[in-house]
């Protein structure tokens, strides 16, 4: 049995506009690209009908891995819950750094959606697994790569 997922709404939105693009904008491309190839001739000489074809091959096999990734996934709808300041998935958090004063803001998403570059942390990481059930003004120290952090969580947005 497959354990479902959890992803953010707007990161199954994210997925399935990529699904959608790959299906209806990547693969008829693809297609076309096969069929001009195939008509230039000998096909084992063929630079274009070769690369079209490893085109092919990589569109259908990200298709397949979305629509893996949405069968299995559960959509967690931050704005629908009533979590009272708790710290959960999906929810935004502003962090002050005791150490450096430095404030942060990460949002608690799912694993194929984090970017720490753009404050998104995955819910497995150290951080998120030290936030998750925490409430504002809570004082959480953290193992990370670089060190221990404490960190104090001043604000929870369910947005």
């Amino acid at each position: 049995m497959t354990t479902k997922v959890p992803i953010t709404a707007s990161g199954a939105e994210k997925l399935r506009e990529e699904l959608n693009r790959l299906k209806t904008v990547e693969r008829p491309r693809i297609i076309q690209a096969i069929a001009e190839a195939r008509a230039h001739g000998d096909l084992k000489e063929n630079a274009e009908y070769h690369a079209a074809r490893e085109q092919q091959s990589f569109a259908e096999g990200r298709i397949k891995e979305i629509n893996g990734k949405l069968s299995n996934a559960h959509v967690v709808d931050v704005t629908t819950l009533e979590a009272s300041g708790k710290v959960v998935f999906g929810c935004t958090v502003e962090l002050i750094d005791e150490d450096t004063e430095e404030t942060i803001v990460y949002q608690i998403v799912g694993e194929d959606e984090a970017d720490i570059k753009s404050g998104k942390i995955s819910f497995s990481s150290p951080i998120a697994r030290a936030l998750i059930t925490k409430l504002e003004g809570d004082v959480v120290s953290v193992v990370v790569p670089g060190g221990e952090r404490n960190l104090e969580i001043v604000e929870v947005r369910y947005i």
